[in-house]
């Protein structure tokens, strides 16, 4: 297995997201340099000074904040920034925003990079996968959107707490939209080699499926009204991201990509399906089994986010 050389992270936005991504590489020691850019340069420059004089207490790092000049030779793009919802504003309007400022990001990025890889985790995700990869120009496997990525972490949480047992044992699956349509993929789902079905069989359990789809959907709504922001749980699943792209070691994660005509009419839009990630971006997309039921709400999920982009892309 190759390992590729570390190198640079270029995360762009530093806020609340942007600083615990930054954190957690360095925390990880998954790069040797991480560069913070954001039209609030004090913002970045703080954030990078705070992260780095941790540093002292763990292995150099080099933290600082730039601009997107630093692009230029950048093993991976991050980009964070974005407005956040305020009360009373539909996702409608804030995804317009959201483009707007996606599509001047991009625009700067290539300036500097004509063939980057770049990670799309700002809201909303699959979107902005889709906006950065047509303004880009850049190939389909090469714009990576954090997807479903945490809605899967947040999934595989809650089923090992009803279940009893060790996340890690745990292989299931969000897919589709980040956000209300997502489909939880139970038949596929196993527990340690069994299936999911089996094994609470096996330990007496009856799982509420409903109750735990449903907790998996609103559990980032719940943090952000409890204290009002989300930023460790996707700061982790980014760097699960990062780390199979600068290890180059083919991980399967559920991160959305604009998918292409083989998937039919699933085809234009970004969307989260398993995928094989290495070093130069998404290498294989997987058609993973679902029951008819979990084909239907997949067939849903993609309309919505089909429906969603229509009414946005003009912007």
């Amino acid at each position: 297995m190759k390992t590729v050389q570390k190198s640079k992270i270029v995360v762009i936005g530093a806020g609340n997201v942007g600083e615990a991504i930054a954190y957690t590489l360095m925390v990880r020691e998954q790069v040797k340099e991480i560069v913070l850019v954001d039209v609030n340069e004090d913002r970045a420059r703080g954030a990078a000074f705070d992260i780095a004089h941790g540093t002292g207490f763990h292995k150099p790092v080099c933290v600082r904040q730039g601009g997107y000049e630093e692009c230029s030779d950048a093993q991976l793009i991050i980009i964070t920034a974005g407005i956040a919802r305020k009360p009373g504003q539909t996702r409608l309007e804030l995804a317009k925003i959201n483009v707007s400022i996606a599509k001047s990001i991009t625009e700067s990025i290539m300036k500097y990079n004509q063939d980057p890889l770049i990670l799309v985790v700002s809201n909303p995700a699959d979107i902005l996968t889709t906006v950065v990869q047509e303004v880009s120009g850049l190939p389909a496997d090469r714009v990576i959107g954090s997807g479903t990525s945490l809605d899967t972490a947040r999934f595989r949480y809650n089923l090992s707490r009803e279940l009893g047992v060790s996340i890690e044992d745990i292989q299931a699956y969000i897919i589709g939209e980040h956000g209300d349509s997502q489909v939880p993929v139970w038949s596929s789902a196993t527990v340690a080699g069994f299936s999911l079905e089996e094994y609470a069989k096996q330990e007496g359990i009856v799982l509420d499926k409903a109750k735990i789809a449903e907790c998996t959907k609103i559990d980032g709504a719940e943090i952000i009204r409890l204290k009002g922001a989300t930023f460790y749980g996707v700061a982790m699943a980014v760097s699960s991201i990062a780390e199979a792209i600068l290890k180059d070691n083919h991980t399967v994660l559920p991160v959305a990509h604009v998918l292409d005509e083989s998937f039919g009419t699933w085809a234009g839009i970004a969307a989260s399906l398993p995928c094989r990630i290495g070093s130069e971006g998404i290498e294989a997309c997987y058609r993973i089994s679902m029951n008819t039921e979990e084909a239907r709400a997949m067939e849903k999920s993609v309309k919505v986010l089909q429906e969603f982009w229509n009414l946005v892309k003009e912007q």
